[in-house]
């Protein structure tokens, strides 16, 4: 019985679409190692190792798995197995770049996935006599752009952080620490449907004014702004991540203003999503709410990011950026605001791109949220 969380024909095309990308980009090969890109193309989970496991495809290659023997089975239980792909294995004292080179034969122009590290791409480039290049215009089309599968897995995590969300107020309250209130999180993530736990922000008073604050021992106080930003994966390895802001008892009038606006900035980004749109253009529609408030200086990142076998991926809603949006592409919508040595906020969900607008994935409560104190 398989354990791949789509059927095997969808991996399949997937690698033939991306060996038609690949000509397109004019290169002859492309290896991939272990990552997300991997993941997307063929289900095989796990990081790179010292021992070189990758991918090769090409417009005119058969597509080959090199990989050490000792990783062989875990593979075969991947689509590698289901379509019956050409795998060259092999053990510790023999050359796997020389695998690489056979499955490639002559070649010119060679592309390497971004997550395959220095330690194999330059052995590689040595074999094949190279000079490698990014295969990231290869790669990234398909990872951008969901299909209805992906898309009801991505929907699919985003009930599942949802579900977290409305039961923080069973653990956030003063006299707690972020710790503690993470721990709780964390098993709260997978009991309502993940598989993994990917990451738990909790951010209390002046802690959430850092956007990228984890966790402390830092005790939760009566009338602390909460910043709470979770995702994981969930079992077909499609993540979630969403953020709310919350507040222990009662809120500083002038912090729930500015949370206020921050609410609508999310909505403006939010409405502001349709095919044709550009990224730069979404961007601005939230920094422009937050600019006639004043606060402008207050939000210090882009306002989203992509998302799928991977938390964060392309597209990137940031300002700058022309990519025009199409239809099938998902990614988060995150205006915050921060200021330092007091608090922060931040109001996160993912859209997905439709025919005519955006789909929001995640509906979980976005006003600033009072919680219980002690």
């Amino acid at each position: 019985m398989s354990t791949l969380p789509f059927p095997a024909a969808i991996y399949a095309a997937r690698l033939a679409a991306a060996a038609s990308r690949a000509r397109e980009a004019g290169m002859d090969a492309v290896v991939v190692g272990p990552g997300p890109d991997l993941q997307y193309l063929l289900g095989v989970e796990g990081d790179t190792i010292e021992r070189l496991t990758a991918l090769v495809l090409g417009p005119d290659l058969t597509p080959t798995v090199v990989v050490p023997r000792m990783e062989l089975a875990k593979v075969r239980t991947t689509s590698v197995g289901e379509l019956g792909l050409r795998v060259a294995d092999w053990v510790d004292g023999e050359d796997p770049y020389a695998l690489v080179g056979e499955a490639t034969g002559s070649v010119t122009h060679v592309g390497v996935s971004d997550a395959l590290p220095a330690l194999h791409v330059i052995p590689i480039g040595e074999r094949l006599g190279v000079r490698l290049e990014l295969a990231t215009p290869v790669l990234r089309e398909g990872r951008m752009f969901k299909d209805a599968v992906e898309v009801a897995e991505l929907r699919r995590a985003g009930d599942a952080i949802d579900a977290v969300h409305r039961r923080v107020h069973e653990w956030l309250r003063s006299g707690r620490t972020e710790r503690e209130v993470a721990a709780d999180i964390a098993e709260a993530i997978v009991a309502e449907g993940h598989r993994t736990v990917e990451f738990v922000i909790v951010g209390s008073g002046p802690n959430g004014a850092d956007p990228h604050h984890e966790v402390s021992d830092r005790v939760i106080e009566e009338g602390d702004v909460v910043v709470v930003d979770i995702g994981g994966a969930v079992p077909s390895g499609y993540n979630s991540d969403s953020t709310r802001t919350y507040v222990v008892g009662t809120p500083d009038p002038v912090a729930a203003e500015r949370i206020e606006v921050l609410v609508r900035a999310q909505q403006a980004a939010v409405d502001a999503v349709r095919p044709g749109a550009t990224a730069a253009e979404v961007d601005a529609a939230a920094r422009t709410v937050l600019e006639e408030a004043g606060l402008g200086e207050a939000f210090l990142h882009r306002t989203g990011h992509g998302i799928g076998v991977s938390v964060h991926e392309e597209p990137y809603i940031a300002p700058g950026n022309d990519l025009v949006l199409r239809e099938g592409m998902a990614f988060s919508i995150e205006p915050g605001i921060y200021f330092p040595g007091e608090w922060g906020a931040r109001i996160e969900d993912i859209v997905v791109v439709t025919s005519d607008g955006a789909e929001r994935l995640n509906v979980a409560p976005h006003e600033l949220t009072s919680v219980g104190s002690d």
